[in-house]
């Protein structure tokens, strides 16, 4: 700047560069906290693997997971549990990315436990999404993981905000929240009995808007669907619920087209987009820091109904 600009000018800009690094210095620090918690996970189990959906947090923890190990040295396969309703956008970006890592990819489907009869729908139009709880234990006896790290964060939903980092499950893999252990000083009890495990949350104190704070500034790749582009939906109960084969319009709705993004990206059958023009990461945290309901709260239909509520289904086994 020159002599004469402005002070006010000076003071704007100063105050800008001063955001911009208290910015940058909080998302430092969630990222060496996430990189602590990912090596600490390898020296610490036997047969860990990283929950890989293709979706946005699992990608964040997948670049915390490069730095902290070299790209195409994550020391633990991605394991994905697929319910056979997922978006194609998603589960094609999480076969290209794997594969651009070098990474052992494992997925384990709903469908196959369908087959097996560990898993029956009570009618063939019934959401596969708390089901995946069957077929995930199945898959953690298969290959004996002793450690899950998975990318759910305490923002989300009030059960997830109960949780420990390493949150502890019992032979059975149900989730007792009264009896935790403490994490004091950042000192995890990672102790084993035969047939327990861990799930480990390394982004747990992140929030939705770090998450997308980050993303813009590693410039992360992301599904197609995150982003706004045009979807027919109906307003079903405050929700703009996504027209497809699994989910059709009801008697009496009408079908629109709107511009829309998805803040979170799960089954089909439960998950719906929001109204929105955000094209870019650095859209969606203007977006974010206005947001009045949670990006689940806005989102998923599995989460407005008490009997499937978060926490039942973490105590039976879930994600």
């Amino acid at each position: 700047m020159n002599a004469r600009t402005e002070p006010a000018v000076i003071q704007s800009a100063l105050v800008h560069d001063s955001e911009h690094h208290l910015s940058n210095a909080h998302l430092d620090a969630l990222e060496e906290e996430t990189i602590f918690i990912l090596r600490e996970v390898a020296a610490a189990f036997e047969r860990p693997a990283l929950l890989f959906s293709g979706g946005k947090d699992s990608l964040v923890m997948l670049r915390c997971a490069e730095k902290a190990f070299g790209s195409g040295r994550i020391p633990y396969p991605l394991l994905m549990i697929d319910t056979g309703h997922n978006f194609p956008e998603v589960t094609d970006f999480r076969d290209l990315r794997a594969k651009e890592l070098s990474a052992e990819l494992i997925v384990r489907s709903v469908e196959d436990s369908m087959a097996r009869g560990t898993v029956r729908l009570s009618h063939p139009g019934e959401s596969r999404n708390v089901h995946q709880s069957v077929t995930l234990l199945e898959a953690i006896d298969e290959f004996r993981f002793d450690a899950l790290i998975g990318g759910a964060r305490r923002d989300e939903e009030k059960a997830r905000a109960k949780e420990r980092i390493f949150s502890h499950r019992d032979s059975f893999g149900q989730w007792q929240p009264k009896a935790q252990r403490p994490e004091l000083w950042t000192l995890f009890n990672t102790r084993l009995q035969p047939g327990e495990h861990f799930r480990v949350f390394p982004i747990s104190n992140w929030t939705e808007l770090d998450v997308w704070q980050y993303i813009a500034r590693e410039n992360i790749a992301l599904p197609s669907i995150y982003y706004t582009h045009p979807r027919q939906v109906v307003d079903r109960r405050g929700l703009l619920v996504p027209v497809t084969e699994l989910t059709p319009p009801l008697d009496g709705e009408t079908v629109q087209v709107r511009d829309v993004r998805f803040r979170t990206v799960g089954d089909i059958t439960c998950t719906c987009p929001v109204e929105s023009n955000a094209a870019t990461a650095d859209d969606i945290v203007i977006e974010t820091l206005a947001a009045e309901v949670s990006e689940r709260g806005a989102t998923r239909m599995d989460d407005k109904t008490s009997d499937a509520s978060m926490e039942k289904r973490k105590k039976d086994g879930y994600f």
